[in-house]
């Protein structure tokens, strides 16, 4: 029997091998509590080979495809973990699709089988007739069900012999129009994250709790780490602010995942200091703008580190800000990741010196083989270095500071570029940031006759706070450069986000009505 410690020393393993290593060594120790439901390791393997062995049986071979649509729970972990065990692709899709998105993602990533809850099913019968990949049910009353679906108890799978280089899940992209691409990450990359991890202090020991939705490249960065260690996962299906610091508090949480939009929320809360969260040994967040105002009051109310890292589910290069390291770099996203490649191209694909604004690009083991069935996109999104090597283009701005410290700008798409002069949302956003009056806003480009296009701001106040639109457009224009000044300036209850908390952009600009600019 090969052991955990052996397994992690190899320059390769698969996640079905370290879970069964774990259910060997440790058969008792809890690996998921969903709700009221705790599995042991020990159970969570045996019901992997249970579904393993089905999928089999239906038809699922080494390198084919696995769907799944729903809540998080065991029942989903489990058919996303028995895909690999048997050389599937794992393809979680996003409940909020439209039905339509929903068929031609299972037609795109070539599943052999959909798991759903019933909302996604209900949903897919408007198009079953588009539709013909066997279903079963998550969870609720739709037939087969997960339950009745599974082999006997005792059952396992044929093994198969897992490639690095071999898909390990198909993430589709969080578009607001059309269908998403898919994101093909390999083993290897996976498994770049699993050693990354032993930095984050994930280990045996570790309580994670994962309350964002399974199907984001965010939950999967830490929730396969949290389960190929070792640790307990505590799953989420819903988050809302005072329950994780409820079930924090329970479970002596040591780790959380979060994006800037559920820490905000925490920390807003009245009484977030009567929680005991003296367990947490580190929290991360990623996959939107993180202000360096709330890092600061993170570290100052909550214990444990913190640590931000910054890069794409197509993954290249990351950057990690160890805030409680730097405290003085809140500002930035941090430093290139161990073994990660990051520089700075301009419009020309030429390298710019340290200092120069232009086009983050990365590269790592951890890199997306492709976009499924889009080879055109995913030359679009590659640089190569003059050396010959392969980087991944994020479409962000950015630039090195004097430390090599990563000073985030904006996506390029996002830049507004007025009179022929480049303008950054994310340096007005800042400072619209300063006025006491205004919790978070989004500075997006409008169109101008006369300018091509000029800042416009949609603006969260803060609870008990009054100001107008006209007045916080005032305050702000006499504090920025004329290029920079907002010509249009609304108050909104709520900024439009991706269920992984970015702010939708284009939907502001879309929803834009222009009077005159």
């Amino acid at each position: 029997m090969t052991t955990t410690t052996q397994l992690l020393e190899q320059p390769f393993s698969t996640m079905s091998d370290m879970i069964r290593a774990h259910a060997d060594e440790r058969p008792a120790h809890t690996a998921i509590v969903d709700g009221g439901r705790v599995l042991t390791f020990a159970a969570f393997d045996a019901l992997i080979d249970r579904a393993a062995a089905q999928l089999q049986r239906d038809g699922i071979d080494n390198k084919g495809a696995v769907a799944m649509c729903g809540p998080s729970s065991i029942e989903y972990v489990t058919t996303f973990v028995a895909a690999l065990r048997i050389g599937a692709a794992a393809c979680p899709l996003a409940p909020s699709s439209t039905a339509e998105q929903l068929a031609a993602m299972v037609r795109d990533c070539g599943a052999g089988i959909l798991f759903v809850d019933d909302s996604a099913s209900a949903a897919l019968d408007a198009v079953d007739e588009k539709l013909t990949v066997k279903r079963v049910a998550l969870e609720g009353v739709a037939n087969p069900s997960f339950a009745s679906w599974l082999a006997a108890e005792g059952a396992k799978p044929t093994s198969v012999t897992i490639d690095p280089d071999q898909t390990f899940n198909i993430i589709y992209s969080s578009g607001t129009t059309g269908t998403p691409k898919g994101i093909v990450q390999p083993h290897k990359m996976r498994w770049g994250h699993v050693r990354r991890a032993e930095a984050l202090g994930y280990g045996p020991d570790a309580i994670t709790i994962v309350s964002t939705p399974l199907y984001s490249n965010t939950t999967l960065v830490s929730l396969i780490p949290a389960l190929m260690r070792g640790g307990t996962v505590v799953l989420m299906r819903k988050f809302d602010a005072r329950g994780f610091l409820e079930l924090a508090q329970k479970y002596r949480a040591t780790h959380a995942m979060l994006v800037p939009v559920q820490y905000r929320r925490l920390m807003d809360l009245p009484d977030f200091g009567s929680f005991d969260l003296s367990s947490f040994r580190m929290k991360t967040c990623t996959s939107a703008p993180f202000p360096a105002d709330l890092k600061a009051d993170i570290l100052a109310r909550w214990p444990g580190g913190l640590v931000e890292i910054y890069g794409m589910t197509e993954g290249g290069g990351s950057c990690l800000l160890r805030a409680h390291e730097f405290p003085n770099k809140l500002h930035t996203v941090g430093q290139p990741a161990p073994g990660h490649d990051i520089r700075i191209i301009g419009d020309d694909g030429k390298e710019l010196p340290r200092g120069e604004t232009g086009e983050i690009v990365g590269k790592s083991m951890s890199i997306m083989t492709g976009y499924h069935n889009q080879p055109k996109k995913t030359a679009d999104a590659e640089w190569f270095s003059p050396e010959g090597e392969r980087f991944i283009r994020t479409g962000d701005v950015g630039r090195f500071d004097e430390d090599g410290f990563v000073v985030l700008g904006d996506r390029k798409k996002d830049m507004i570029i007025t009179g022929g002069f480049n303008v950054y949302p994310s340096d007005l956003e800042a400072e619209l940031a300063k006025h006491p009056a205004v919790a978070e806003s989004a500075v997006v480009g409008i169109p101008s006759r006369e300018w091509g296009e000029t800042p416009g701001a949609f603006i969260v106040l803060r609870p008990g706070h009054m100001a107008t639109a006209e007045e916080l457009r005032q305050w702000m224009n006499a504090r920025v450069g004329k290029t920079q000044r907002l010509t249009y300036a609304t108050i909104v209850e709520s900024l439009p986000r991706s269920s992984i908390g970015k702010v939708l952009k284009r939907q502001l600009r879309d929803e834009f009505r222009p009077t005159s600019t």
